[in-house]
């Protein structure tokens, strides 16, 4: 039987049992929020090292700006191509497998474009980095809505996701002077390798709720009454995702799920915040460099700025969010705000075109980069819209939207510098892009509640 929330700020809850009154919650799910970021901060290191190699690899590779931004946009090929093949294979077995290989494979590739020598072999591992990355992202937000009540979702979603920007941003620093020292494949090799041990260390400490040596049963009883997933449920929750995968599940679900404004208005909006993300995670260090004429080193200092004004606007985000909600505000307000305040304020991007100080120019991309971090709340709602037993699937669905960004913004803005010769255009762009995320989550979105599909 689920035990009553309690609404104070201590972690003692009422327990039943002979000869036990009171007991104070275990924090095992902050022990996997842990497992999360960590794991969500390699996965960002593994995709943008390219980004920090770039400037020696085109030198011995004979690789021109215009390939350049064809490689930073391959990757997401296949990692869109992949998210809802990621998401069925999440939903038919697990989290802890899932992540796992996930995370083993996307290593690997990392690791092997050290090794490369020509275009085609480079080509070949980025595609390969993209399918082995699909999976992780759904794998998160289910392994949220299963470890933490709906009370704490928007917390341990801005804490994981902070992981993205706090990578980049303390150890960039680093990574420039490995390449300085020991070449451009030394960061392929030491990022790769990390990615690998960490993969084993997931193996070894990731656990279900229930069967977590260390959550006792006050803290499961307070993640079920806040409408986390009990090991029985998710269980029960996988079995019947499975059944869907090898007899039920067919692509005209997919259909059924975008005909609902609640997942059609997220992912729009995500693509959205993606825009600038991206543009940020391929286009900035040449931005500066090339549009600001900034030396290399100053790149390096300069560049870590956004990136720590990113990171905090994540967990201001999720921990504003989780304010309102418990306040009593409904999830409309609590969950939407936060997205739509930061969507019209990364659009103020724009106004890097008009001054003339680099000092100003950083502060306003901080503001913006900032801006993005409190709208990356979107894994959040897709724990509360998701139907039953296709969690993964909804994952899959949203984060295949979000990440067509990955695509378009590193080739839109190369054509735009390449046709204007200036990166103007191209910051009017990622702006206009955060606009219109903004107007969907105001205007398309709606209620957010969990979709129930009806044949």
């Amino acid at each position: 039987m689920s035990q009553p929330i309690q609404s104070n700020a201590s972690d003692a809850t009422p327990t039943s049992g002979a000869g036990v009154s009171t007991a104070r919650r275990s924090k095992a799910r902050f022990q996997i929020l842990t497992l999360l970021a960590v794991g969500t901060m390699i996965n960002y290191l593994d995709r943008t090292v390219l980004g920090i190699a770039a400037p020696q690899l085109t030198k011995e590779l004979g690789i021109n700006a215009a390939l350049m931004g064809l490689l930073f946009s391959v990757f997401s090929w296949s990692y869109v191509a992949a998210q809802i093949p990621g998401g069925l294979f999440l939903d038919r077995f697990g989290s802890k497998l899932t992540y796992f290989l996930s995370m083993t494979f996307w290593s690997l590739c990392t690791l092997a474009q050290g090794l490369v020598h020509g275009i085609g072999a480079l080509f070949a591992f980025r595609l390969g980095l993209g399918v082995s990355e699909a999976p992780c992202f759904p794998t998160n937000s289910r392994v949220v809505a299963t470890w933490f009540p709906q009370s704490e979702r928007a917390m341990a979603t801005g804490t994981y996701t902070v992981g993205e920007y706090i990578g980049l941003a303390f150890f960039s620093p680093f990574l420039f002077m490995l390449m300085g020292a020991f070449g451009w494949r030394s960061l392929f090799y030491v990022v790769g390798a990390v990615g690998l041990v960490f993969g084993l260390i997931w193996w070894t400490f990731y656990r279900e709720p229930r069967d977590h040596p260390s959550a006792n049963q006050a803290e499961l009883d307070y993640i079920e009454a806040g409408g986390g997933l009990t090991q029985r449920q998710s269980e029960s929750a996988a079995e019947n995702a499975a059944n869907a995968a090898t007899s039920g599940f067919n692509w005209r679900t997919i259909g059924r799920l975008l005909k609902h404004r609640q997942l059609s208005g997220i992912c729009l909006g995500q693509f959205a915040g993606n825009s600038t993300l991206v543009f940020f995670l391929t286009w900035f260090p040449t931005y500066l460099a090339t549009e600001r004429h900034m030396a290399w080193l100053k790149i390096g200092f300069f560049a870590i700025m956004p990136f720590i004004a990113a990171s905090i606007g994540v967990m201001f985000g999720g921990i504003f969010s989780d304010w309102l909600l418990r306040r009593g505000k409904s999830p409309n307000v609590a969950r939407k705000l936060p997205i739509i305040a930061g969507l019209l304020l990364a659009s103020t991007i724009i106004l890097a075109n008009y001054v003339e100080s680099n000092v100003v120019v950083i502060v306003i991309l901080s503001v913006a980069f900032f801006a993005q971090g409190m709208a990356a709340l979107g894994w959040t709602l897709v724990s509360d819209i998701a139907p039953e037993g296709l969690l993964g699937v909804t994952g899959g669905i949203f984060n295949f939207a979000a990440n067509l960004a990955g695509i378009v913004t590193p080739l839109v803005v190369g054509f735009i510098v390449a046709a204007t010769g200036s990166f103007v255009g191209a910051l009017v762009f990622i702006g206009a892009i955060a606009m219109v995320g903004a107007l969907s989550y105001i205007f398309i979105v709606g209620d957010i509640k969990r979709i129930v599909l009806v044949d």
